[in-house]
């Protein structure tokens, strides 16, 4: 299980978007940057759809994803 506390770029309050994890001073769920680079979407049309969010964050959720996909299997 990721470790999304540890991710600078997020947030997650009970209290904004039902707790979802969201980019830190937005409203926006992280989520929707997965969603919306499955679908074929550039990071550059996400940032024009979603001003909110800056290339920083998206560039530190995406190096979050890559080392949690580097760590050893835990036995």
């Amino acid at each position: 299980m990721k470790n999304w506390e540890s991710c600078k770029s997020v947030e997650r309050n009970p209290d904004k978007v039902s707790g979802e994890w969201i980019f830190k001073d937005t409203r926006i769920p992280v989520s929707t940057l997965f969603e919306n680079l499955k679908d074929g979407a550039s990071i550059k049309q996400y940032l024009e759809w979603f001003p909110g969010v800056r290339r920083k964050q998206i560039e530190d959720v995406l190096d979050h994803e890559v080392e949690s996909l580097k760590e050893p299997v835990q036995t």
